[in-house]
């Protein structure tokens, strides 16, 4: 890893005009060492602690949240309510922010101030133990400045230093897959009454996500075509379908309920520009499509999942739950008419 001093890559960022996880993959260097770099310039290390943070994130008011991985940024406009702490997992279950936190993975936080001829923009940054970004929250300019100044002062932490040492990035785990417990695979999902379930099901038969996928087969997945993710953002924008979209990384994941009014692709970027909605999807990243249908008490839950070239998890959608405004019908017809495979059209 190239060294570089603070002063450096403050340097680097003010002549930088693209975006700084960009700028510190140029860089050989995780993202959260360009915002050490201005600790004491702006920035301030704070406790990333899920019951401590998110309290005050949501005394901010409204707010603008971003979560994203390699292939997919969703961001939402709304306030932090009813959280449930946990020692393994945390969520927030409001209409518009409602995210799962996964505590282990907020290792570094910092509050944030930059400059910029627009004004002070001010965030709460989180990143993982290799300093990979699993949270920001942006302030708005309708948020309250004075709990942000609250804030900054009681989540301060001892350490202000502008540099740290960070771990290796975790690989994403390849399709793992148990030919051998198909059967089981296949009686076991047949039972399910939760989604939930479903993580619990495939770790027990020594198998992961994608690995299950591949194997399962009908009733219970089909294989897409990668162009069916295009397909079904312009089907869901032109038929004003609700659906439930999940982005995450190993450290939270955000979901939006609702419809899509704006869809504006962009080169390989497939974007969702709403008012308090916003989505930017790596079209070109995009390797494997799965529809896959799993039984609960409520009837299918029908989703459609894609994945990258390695095997990582890039979006999952669901059609709207009925008592929020979705048709289950409408949802299992859009995703039924969705492009296949080609060899699995043969």
């Amino acid at each position: 890893m190239t060294t570089h001093s603070p002063a450096d890559l403050r340097r680097l960022q003010a002549e930088d005009t693209g975006r700084p996880v960009d700028l510190a993959a140029k860089l050989g260097l995780p993202e959260a060492a360009l915002v050490l770099a201005h600790v004491g310039h702006g920035v301030q290390r704070i406790d990333p602690t899920l019951g401590r943070l998110i309290p005050a994130i949501q005394s901010l008011g409204e707010v603008m949240a971003l979560t994203r991985n390699r292939s997919c940024v969703i961001e939402k406009v709304g306030t932090y309510n009813e959280f449930h702490d946990g020692e393994h997992a945390a969520m927030t279950l409001d209409a518009e922010i409602d995210m799962r936190f996964f505590p282990r993975h907020w290792v570094h936080a910092f509050a944030v101030e930059k400059e910029t001829e627009a004004g002070v923009k001010r965030s709460v940054q989180v990143f993982d133990a290799a300093g990979d970004a699993v949270h920001k929250v942006h302030l708005r300019e309708t948020s309250d400045l004075t709990a942000w100044q609250a804030l900054k002062r009681d989540l301060v932490v001892a350490d202000q230093s502008d540099s740290a040492e960070f771990g290796v990035r975790a690989p994403v785990e390849p399709a793992k897959a148990a030919p051998e417990r198909i059967d089981a695979l296949r009686r076991e999902w047949s039972e399910m009454t939760d989604t939930h379930q479903f993580n619990t099901l495939i770790h027990r038969l020594k198998m992961n996500r994608l690995g299950a996928y591949r194997v399962a087969g009908a009733p219970y997945v089909r294989p897409l075509a990668v162009d069916a993710v295009p397909a079904l953002l312009e089907r869901v924008h032109a038929g004003n379908v609700g659906i439930m979209f999940f982005v995450g990384n190993m450290g939270c994941i955000e979901i939006h309920s609702g419809r899509i009014e704006s869809l504006k692709p962009m080169g390989p970027w497939l974007n969702v520009l709403d008012p308090r909605f916003n989505l930017h999807l790596r079209g070109d990243h995009i390797a494997e499509v799965w529809a896959v249908e799993k039984p609960t008490k409520r009837g299918p839950a029908i989703s459609v999942e894609a994945f990258d070239s390695e095997g990582a998890l890039i979006f999952q959608c669901f059609g709207l739950r009925p008592e929020k405004g979705g048709d289950a019908a409408e949802w299992a017809a859009l995703v039924q008419g969705l492009p296949v495979l080609a060899e699995a059209a043969e």
